[in-house]
Formats: structure tokens, C-alpha cells, sequence
């Protein structure tokens, strides 16, 4: 791209499409060294998990959140400050469980697979697993155990991407080993 086409252009999504190009890059390379969809998955979502421990520090920093006091309200800021923020989407907040303790988050727009076709033979690849590892990475780190797994997902011929949320349990602070 020469640098008289760059004019005008918005830095944030020429950096967002250099992600998802870079994001398909690592998965191609995933599925060439593991062969199964489901360890593709596993090491997407651990990724996803060790980046959310540390974006939540970043979240926390760069914006004026302050503590959420259920977990209703939490699903609104991880919809329309997280996603907003790292994505520039923000997810429809929905199918909330007669408990409370359960949501959908569904994407229109997945960023991460603007460019993406699955490839034949990989229909169990959930491309985008990375973001429930972050999703659980970052709610663990403010005490929350959540569990989160895709129900649709549009590289798949669903209309939407969903993203179910369950609040497993409230983490206590631990007290590390030898500090008792």
C-alpha cells in the first residue's frame, strides 16, 4: 500500500484489520501444528485467557468503571465498554438465565473473522475461542469464575455470533503460601 493511499485513513482500523490478518495468521498456524479442532480450540482459549489476566489492568486503567455490584451489571460493561473499547463493537447483552446468573453476548460483526472462511474438514474450529479465554481471563481477575462457550457462531452459517456467559462462583482472595 503506498503511502498516498494511507491518507485519511482511520489509524484505528488499519490497526484493527492488522490484527485480524495477524489473528488468522496465528490460527492457520494452530491447525498446521495440532491437526484437531478441539486442541486448536484449547490453545485459542488459553491465549484468550493469559491475554484477558493482563487487559484487565489496561480496562481498569483507561476507563472510569468503577465496581459493578451485580452481575447484570457487569454483562452491560463487559458489553459496552470492553467490547467497545478493544473491539469497537458492541454486543447485544440478551437470554439472560431466570436466575440472573446467565447471558448471551451477540456480535452482528465479529471483527476477528471479517477475512475468514473456515477451511473444509474443521467444522469443530471454534475460530474466535480466544475471546471466551478472555472473557474468563479478565472476569477471574476481579474474583468472578465464569464459564463461556460459543451456542452460534456466523462461520458457521449462524446469523450472529453468540457467546454464553455463566457465573460459576465468586472467587475468594487468596492469601499466598507461607503469608497465613
Amino acid at each position: 500500500m503506498s503511502r498516498q493511499s494511507n491518507r485519511g485513513a482511520d489509524p484505528r482500523k488499519v490497526s484493527g484489520e492488522l490484527f485480524t490478518l495477524t489473528y488468522g495468521s496465528l490460527v492457520a498456524q494452530l491447525v498446521k501444528d495440532y491437526e484437531n479442532d478441539e486442541e486448536v480450540n484449547k490453545q485459542l482459549e488459553k491465549m484468550g485467557y493469559n491475554i484477558g489476566c493482563r487487559l484487565i489492568e489496561d480496562f481498569l486503567a483507561r476507563s472510569s468503571v468503577g465496581r459493578c455490584y451485580d452481575f447484570k451489571e457487569t454483562a452491560d460493561v463487559i458489553s459496552k465498554v470492553g467490547f467497545k473499547m478493544y473491539l469497537g463493537i458492541t454486543p447485544v447483552v440478551t437470554n439472560w438465565s431466570a436466575t440472573g446468573d446467565e447471558f448471551s453476548l451477540l456480535l452482528e460483526n465479529n471483527p476477528l473473522t471479517e477475512f475468514v472462511e473456515l477451511p473444509e474438514g474443521h467444522s469443530n474450529l471454534n475460530y474466535s475461542c480466544l475471546l471466551c479465554g478472555v472473557l474468563k481471563g479478565a472476569m477471574e481477575m476481579i474474583q468472578m469464575e465464569v464459564a463461556v462457550w460459543f451456542v452460534q457462531d456466523q462461520l458457521k452459517g449462524d446469523n450472529v455470533t453468540e457467546i454464553r456467559v455463566k457465573f460459576v462462583r465468586r472467587l475468594e482472595d487468596a492469601v499466598p503460601a507461607g503469608e497465613d
